[in-house]
């Protein structure tokens, strides 16, 4: 089955919508360019990936720019832009040397002063990078290829911090461009990637051209998520700018666009049955959804209250009435999700297949429950959420809790939740938010890990001994010592409820299959490797 551009304008009359077609659509009869892809996704409105911590900013970033050490498939930091580096004996002093054929597209040679530069000015904005800050005695270049980090003492998370692709990664800047304040966007579009932005051909808001940067020397080794060789097999990546999905959806059938990153889900079936397209999971640790409450007030200022909603969610029931088709949800146990190194399965005993009403029950009425109105926040642009807050008002409402929706755009639920006051005083209880599975393995940047009440996120969970366990990770020296501090972060975590988990989920992209050899990362869209028939 296909849909027409009849059935498109049939679909706008009878919904009201006015369907912008956009130019790739227009251009009718115009030949494929084997070595041109096209892709929709998203808009890029800002192009400075320190700045702004975006999904498209980032996947800007990750064209054009390199990092220094990068995430594999199974999240292990890898060298990048780093040819060689050590340690000094005490475990203060780190010394990298850039491996050779590092260039900018302006022609002139990457230096360890654009490294320096690049590392202060992210360190301004990312929490990772704000603690190595406070422990660095000096950030210096030693010669034009090396440099190195002096620390006042260990930081035993040095080389995963430098590799993170939680928020703003780090990305290499020109020593010019990261001279500024990390608030100030850089406006060039310089890289040392293995794709050139092509300026005389971007239309913010409607297309953004990447070239391929023939003069970039991949590593050597195999493509590995994030690290490995990043070569390139086309010459050309256009990310169009398609607001309506079923418009994306009718362009991928037709051939105009070759990829399409977030198809939705009740067309699915469509995309599934065209012979030429195919839907594959590329992020395939996906995203968990969740609920968070306002433990400021009441009834969710009690511990009670909130291991009440630990017992009360039907996790498969709320991934059904979010997502739909079973093939592409799961559980959720672990606080570090179900793909990190620190996935866990301490003290999970709360877990149960169709949730336990009946003692969530029981813990409202120990908490004291007297009929306050428990305020959920329902985002109606978001479809997936919005039902699950739905059902999550239904399941309360079974076990005698009051509870009462509040429907809003997102934005008007992002405004909102920033109130932590009472729902008399415009406050909130519930709302719910998602998170790539694969970001909830660093306890040091990760606003969910965190419980230090006003100072945290939304929400404001507090628990004392569970920050002193937390505190304790950046000097964790090994891998299994991390792995020991998750368990005992863990157990502290699910008694004093700082997050309820609603279950996890993957949906596919859908590109034509004459796309191949794409390389799957969570979270991200990275366009190396992938070549076109």
């Amino acid at each position: 089955m296909k849909i027409s551009r009849r059935d498109l304008v049939k679909l706008g009359l009878a919904t009201g919508t006015v369907l912008t077609i956009p130019s790739v659509l227009r251009a009718q009869g115009a030949p494929a360019d084997a070595r041109t892809v096209r892709m929709t996704q998203g808009s890029l409105t800002v192009f400075d990936p320190i700045f702004s911590s975006a999904g498209m900013a980032q996947n800007h970033g990750l064209a054009i720019y390199d990092m220094l050490f990068a995430p594999d498939s199974k999240l292990m930091p890898q060298p990048q832009m780093v040819g060689n580096w050590g340690v000094s004996d005490d475990n203060k002093t780190y010394t990298f040397e850039l491996r050779e054929g590092l260039g900018w597209h302006d022609g002139t040679p990457v230096t360890a002063a654009d490294c320096v530069a690049s590392i202060r000015r992210w360190a301004q904005v990312h929490a990772g990078g704000q603690l190595l800050m406070e422990r660095a005695k000096d950030i210096s270049k030693k010669d034009e290829k090396t440099f190195t980090i002096a620390l006042t003492e260990p930081l035993g998370i040095l080389i995963e911090i430098l590799a993170t692709v939680s928020g703003s990664s780090l990305f290499i800047m020109r020593e010019q461009d990261a001279d500024r304040p990390a608030t100030e966007q850089v406006t060039t579009n310089i890289g040392s990637g293995p794709f050139k932005f092509n300026e005389a051909l971007a239309r913010p808001g409607a297309s953004i051209t990447y070239d391929k940067n023939e003069n970039y020397v991949p590593r050597r080794e195999p493509p590995d998520g994030f690290a490995g060789g990043k070569i390139v097999n086309v010459d050309r990546v256009v990310w169009e700018v398609i607001v309506d999905k079923q418009t994306a959806v009718a362009a991928l059938q037709a051939g105009e666009i070759d990829y399409l990153g977030t198809p939705p889900v009740d067309l699915l079936p469509v995309l599934q049955s065209d012979p030429n397209v195919e839907l594959r999971v590329l992020d395939k640790s996906g995203h968990v959804l969740f609920l968070r409450m306002n433990c400021l007030q009441k009834p969710f200022d009690s511990v009670k209250a909130r291991q009440a909603m630990l017992h009360l969610v039907d996790q498969e029931a709320m991934m059904r009435a979010a997502i739909g088709d079973p093939k592409y949800i799961r559980t959720v146990t672990s606080i570090f999700g179900s793909s990190t190194p620190y996935t866990n399965d301490e003290n999970t005993g709360w877990f149960k297949n169709g949730g336990d009403p009946e003692k969530a029950k029981q813990l409202f009425k120990e908490a004291g429950y007297a009929g306050e109105t428990v305020v959920i926040l329902q985002p109606t642009d978001w479809a997936e959420a919005s039902n699950a807050s739905q059902l999550l008002a239904t399941t309360l409402r079974k076990i005698g809790v009051k509870a009462e929706l509040v429907p809003s755009d997102w934005g008007g639920l992002v405004a909102r939740r920033t109130n932590n006051g009472s729902v008399e005083n415009g406050g909130w209880s519930i709302f719910m938010s998602d998170w790539a599975d694969s970001l909830l393995g660093d306890p040091v940047g990760q606003p969910l890990l965190v419980a230090n009440g006003e100072k945290g996120w939304f929400g404001w969970p507090k628990n004392d001994e569970y920050e002193a366990v937390r505190a304790k990770w950046p000097d964790s020296a090994t891998f299994q010592e991390r792995q020991a501090l998750a368990r005992k972060m863990q157990r502290r975590y699910w008694d004093f409820v700082g997050t309820v988990l609603l279950g996890g989920f993957t949906l596919p992209i859908a590109h034509r299959k004459t796309l191949t050899q794409l390389i799957g990362v969570p979270d991200h869209t990275v366009i190396w490797n992938m070549q076109k028939a």
